[in-house]
C-alpha cells in the first residue's frame, strides 16, 4: 500500500561545462578590451617616443614603421641643461619629502593615537581641519614667509614643511592604523621602564611598516608628479624638477620638441613604475589594514 502521493523531486543541474567556458572566455575578451583601451594613451606615447619626428603626429599606430632612438637622446641632451640634473633633483626633492613625512607624519599620529595630553581631541580636529583647504588657500601666506626667510629658489619650501608634519592626510591614515595595534604592547614595555620614544621607536614603528610603506609611496609619487610646487618656488633651470624639464620642450611662440618631449615622459615614468613595483606588497597590505582590528 501507499503511504501517500509520490513527491517529485526536480534537481537542478550545474550549467553545462561549455556554457560556462563561454562566459569565462567572454569576460576576460571584454576585459582585455578595456585594458586595451585604457592602456592605449601609454601604448601611444611610447611608441611616438621611437617615431621620426615628422611621423608623430600623422599615425595613430602603437607600432612605429621606422624605430629612432634620436628623441632620447636629443631630450637628454638638447636643453641647456642636462636631463639628468632634472632627475638628480627630483630625486633629491622626493627622497627627502620622503623621510621627512614618514618620520614626522608617524611621531604625530603616534602622540594622538597613544598618548594623553590636553586637547588631545581639538588638535586633533583641527590637524582633520587641514585636509578640507584647498592648496591655493595657503599658498600666497607660505609664499610670502618663504620669500621673507630667502627660502625662494630653493629646495627648502618643498622640503621643510614635510618634516614639521604638514600632511594631514598621512597622519589620519597612521592614526587609523595605530589604534588597531594592542594597547597591552605599551602598557607591558612601560612595566618594564620604556619611555614614550623607545615604545614609538622599538614597538610601533617595527609593527607598523605596512602604512609607513603606504606614505612613503604615496609622498614619493606626489613630489615626483608635483608641477605646481616647483614652478612656484624654483626659477632657475639648474634646479629645475623633471616636471619642469619636461614643460620646456614647449613653446608657444616657437618650434616645440615633441619628439623629446615624449621620450623624457616615458623615462619620467620609470622611478615611478620601480618603487611602486618594489613596494606593491606592502602598499595593498597597508592600505588593507588601516583602520581594521587585527
Amino acid at each position: 500500500m501507499s503511504d501517500g502521493p509520490a513527491k517529485l523531486t526536480v534537481v537542478t543541474g550545474a550549467p553545462a561545462p561549455g556554457r560556462k567556458r563561454l562566459t569565462s572566455i567572454l569576460i576576460h575578451v571584454a576585459l582585455l578590451g578595456a585594458s586595451v583601451l585604457m592602456l592605449y594613451p601609454l601604448l601611444w606615447l611610447l611608441a611616438a617616443s621611437f617615431r621620426p619626428e615628422n611621423e608623430i603626429f600623422t599615425s595613430a599606430s602603437i607600432i612605429p614603421s621606422a624605430w629612432s632612438i634620436d628623441a632620447y637622446i636629443r631630450g637628454w641632451n638638447g636643453l641647456r641643461t642636462s636631463f639628468a640634473t632634472f632627475y638628480l633633483n627630483s630625486f633629491i626633492i622626493s627622497g627627502l619629502s620622503v623621510a621627512g613625512n614618514v618620520i614626522a607624519c608617524s611621531m604625530a599620529a603616534f602622540a594622538f593615537a597613544r598618548l594623553n595630553f590636553r586637547f588631545k581631541n581639538f588638535w586633533f580636529a583641527m590637524m582633520l581641519m587641514t585636509l578640507m583647504l584647498p592648496y591655493q588657500v595657503t599658498l600666497i601666506p607660505q609664499y610670502v614667509l618663504f620669500r621673507q626667510l630667502g627660502w625662494v629658489n630653493t629646495f627648502l619650501p618643498l622640503v621643510v614643511p614635510k618634516f614639521l608634519a604638514a600632511d594631514g592626510f598621512f597622519i589620519f591614515l597612521m592614526v587609523q592604523f595605530f589604534r588597531g595595534l594592542p594597547k597591552e604592547l605599551d602598557e607591558a614595555a612601560q612595566m618594564d621602564g620604556c619611555s614614550p620614544w623607545r615604545i614609538y621607536w622599538k614597538i610601533i614603528l617595527p609593527l607598523s611598516m605596512p602604512v609607513l610603506a603606504t606614505a612613503a609611496i604615496f609622498t614619493f609619487i606626489w613630489t615626483w608628479d608635483d608641477f605646481f610646487g616647483p614652478l612656484i618656488y624654483l626659477s632657475e633651470m639648474k634646479s629645475y624638477t623633471v616636471m619642469l624639464g619636461l614643460r620646456t620642450f614647449t613653446d608657444s611662440t616657437g618650434e616645440s620638441d615633441y619628439g623629446g618631449l615624449f621620450a623624457m615622459s616615458v623615462l619620467s615614468l620609470v622611478p615611478i613604475f620601480l618603487f611602486f613595483l618594489f613596494f606593491q606588497r606592502l602598499l595593498i597590505e597597508g592600505i588593507a589594514t588601516t583602520g581594521m582590528k587585527r
